[in-house]
């Protein structure tokens, strides 16, 4: 069949036309599919004023617009208690902050229910005694320790992780007891990093996002530099670069604020980080 050369342009408008929706609702459909990191709260950010009335955080907190908080003590508060709080809130808990001891021997099959209650998977070891990356050789032998208690706990759906703190980045003949520590745990062991504490530990953040990919299921976010009690975007972090390789290659799961600096009530500072995640796009 011969065609015209109008009907040709006709056409081809037509074809051109159906094409370029396609490809608009192609944008669209990718867009919609990108997995949006929700955003908890350490609430150990507020422990003072959760000591004082637990359920009005949680209810202000969830107003500002929190997805979920990691608890770091329970406030005389049971599992299911806790639990009550967070459905009524329209909170998820994602993590708790616990010491190696609850981890270890018997404690664990009772850590686990508690936290099955509460609907969270990541347990974080918080801190450890300085003996255990006092050496090259201790923290090895600790890397051993969370890789058998990962092991045990993943049966359960469970991730146990540690957390990190200034003192972590210690060198030992050039590398730090963090990279000796995750470069000799197995891959199930989740690498909470956070960014502050690192930093003021003369860390490197994006060097060790960038080394152990896949490795940072939640991540706290806490500002370093900038004026006293700054909040999240106000320091020194190059959040894009971080929020980059936390989106690309660390697997993350949960960003969790965590501020320990106040230039204004707790409330109000951890409301202010969240404004300002959410003016960077998260």
């Amino acid at each position: 069949m011969n065609y015209s050369r109008r009907e040709v342009l006709r056409l081809g408008a037509g074809v051109a036309a159906v094409w370029a929706t396609g490809v608009d609702r192609l944008d669209a459909r990718a867009a919609a599919s990108k997995k949006k990191i929700p955003i908890g709260l350490q609430l150990y950010s507020v422990r003072q004023d959760c000591e004082k009335d637990l359920p009005g955080v949680l209810k202000a907190v969830a107003k500002m617009g929190y997805e979920g908080v990691e608890f770091a003590g329970y406030y005389g508060r049971n599992a299911k208690e806790l639990r009550g709080l967070l459905d009524d809130n329209g909170l998820k808990c994602c993590g708790t902050h616990i010491g190696l001891d609850t981890l270890t021997g018997d404690a664990l099959k009772g850590t686990i229910e508690f936290n099955e209650t509460l609907g969270n998977k990541y347990l974080i070891v918080s801190s450890l005694p300085g003996n255990r990356l006092a050496s090259v050789e201790a923290i090895k032998d600790t890397a051993k320790l969370f890789t058998e208690l990962a092991e045990r706990a993943k049966p359960q759906q469970m991730r146990v992780g540690f957390h990190a703190h200034g003192g972590d980045f210690k060198r030992f003949d050039g590398e730090t007891a963090w990279d000796i520590l995750f470069g000799s745990a197995g891959p199930d062991v989740v690498m909470q990093l956070d960014i502050g504490n690192c930093l003021s530990g003369g860390g490197d953040p994006i060097a060790i996002l960038k080394k152990f990919p896949k490795r940072s299921a939640t991540i706290h976010l806490k500002e370093y530099g900038g004026k006293r009690g700054a909040v999240v975007g106000q320091g020194d972090v190059k959040w894009d670069e971080v929020f980059r390789l936390c989106e690309t290659t660390g697997g993350t799961q949960w960003y969790i604020v965590e501020q320990e600096s106040y230039a204004a009530a707790p409330l109000e500072s951890v409301k202010l980080c969240l404004e300002s995640l959410r003016k960077m796009g998260k």
